[in-house]
């Protein structure tokens, strides 16, 4: 097994990695790496933003590689990743919705960082090195939430239960007005024949998509679950924030305003500027509020198009964005407005694309006519009472003459 990681490793040796600045004292030196490697179980829902930190390294290591292999899937199978932007975090506003692992993806201060996660980035990480050495891993399980369901049962077999595991309540997504509060109950399995290399908290549980649990099991599929409650609470003051256990991000800080081009018809999903998995998020459009919990099994809201949604990533999704989609967006962090996006989407014609296969074409071609047609009615209409004047002006002074 580890022949085959490090054989792996050689054919990817010239890799993007990220490098410590010389000047930084190194903060992994006093930590050991564990004798023989064992991946660290971690789940969560798809479509948030996942954080792999490699929590140790030799101190002679100024430089680390990431490694990833599908779930059960064979060592040669093994891919190095790079960003292609060297040590430079991606800006995620560029960053495709639902696209390959590669193009949503960068390193960080030896972390790896992956937007907007999907189950095909369910898998094996390794940190490692370009030296066959490997420091750190994960076992990464991606659970999906089926859009239409948020039923979940409980499965009870000689070999193994299924439980969901619900994560605590989140703080009030608004101030001042209603908001939401939102929990997340994801997958686990629980038995005494997990795989003793994939380890969680407690040694006989793992998540549904860990790579802990024997193949053999016939788990159900099970995806997570996602529950809403109303809330209410009053905007406090700077003081009250200051005393409150709130999150750095939910201090009182002028709200940076953000500028975005969009061509229509296309897929956007905007997300709130510093935002977790664990923070709550809530979106406004203008002054008017979107709400999770009157998202149908349909997907619709009671106000706005089907088409916009908030996914288990707290983006606020487009599918597709539209002319009208164009207007003033707010995103709350942890109660606390934190951004304000001005969305302008545009139309953008490809190069198989005529401008009259457009559906608003005719609309606006009889719009130019009709606003022709009033401006020279218009027009005809002065040179009428024009010419009228002036016979009349004449017929005077002939009279008076």
């Amino acid at each position: 097994m580890f022949f085959k990681w490090g054989f792996a490793l050689l054919l990817y040796s010239e890799v993007w990695s990220y490098e410590a600045p010389e000047d930084k004292q190194d903060v992994f030196a006093t930590r050991a790496c564990p004798a023989f490697l064992t991946f660290t179980n971690a789940a969560y829902i798809a479509g948030v933003t996942v954080e792999l930190p490699c929590h140790c390294k030799p101190q002679e290591v100024q430089s680390v590689v990431w490694f990833f292999r599908k779930h059960r899937g064979s060592s040669d199978e093994t891919r190095a990743l790079t960003d292609h932007h060297g040590n430079t975090l991606l800006d995620t506003s560029n960053i495709p919705h639902s696209s390959d692992l590669r193009s949503r993806f960068s390193i960080r201060l030896f972390s790896l960082l992956i937007f907007r996660t999907g189950p095909s980035d369910s898998g094996l990480y390794i940190c490692g090195s370009a030296h066959k050495d490997f420091f750190y891993a994960y076992d990464l399980d991606v659970q999906e939430r089926k859009r239409y369901s948020d039923s979940f049962i409980i499965h009870s077999h000689p070999l193994y239960q299924i439980f969901i595991s619900f994560q605590s309540w989140s703080v009030c997504d608004r101030c001042g007005v209603p908001g939401e509060q939102v929990r997340v109950g994801l997958c686990y399995v629980h038995s005494q024949f997990l795989h003793v290399r994939y380890r969680w908290t407690n040694h006989t549980v793992a998540s549904c998509g860990s790579e802990a649990v024997p193949a053999s099991f016939s788990l159900l599929k099970q995806g997570p679950k996602v529950e809403v409650k109303g809330c209410m609470v009053p905007c406090p003051t700077e003081k009250t924030f200051l005393l409150l256990s709130y999150s750095s991000a939910s201090l009182p800080v002028p709200v940076p305003v953000f500028y975005l081009n969009h061509p229509a018809d296309s897929v956007l999903a905007l997300g709130c500027p510093g935002a977790r998995p664990n923070m709550a998020v809530a979106w406004d459009q203008e002054s008017k509020q979107i709400y999770r919990s009157e998202q149908t099994a349909g997907g619709n809201f009671s106000y706005f198009s089907p088409r916009i949604r908030i996914d288990t990533g707290h983006h606020l999704v487009f599918h597709p964005a539209k002319i009208k989609d164009s207007g003033v967006y707010y995103c709350w962090l942890q109660g606390r407005r934190a951004a304000e996006i001005r969305l302008l989407v545009y139309l953008s014609l490809g190069d198989e694309q005529q401008v009259w296969s457009h559906p608003d074409f005719a609309a606006a071609i009889q719009t130019v006519f009709k606003s022709y047609a009033v401006m020279t009615a218009l027009f005809c209409l002065l040179l009428i009472c024009r010419a009228g004047i002036d016979h009349a002006r004449d017929t005077v002074e002939t009279h008076l003459d």
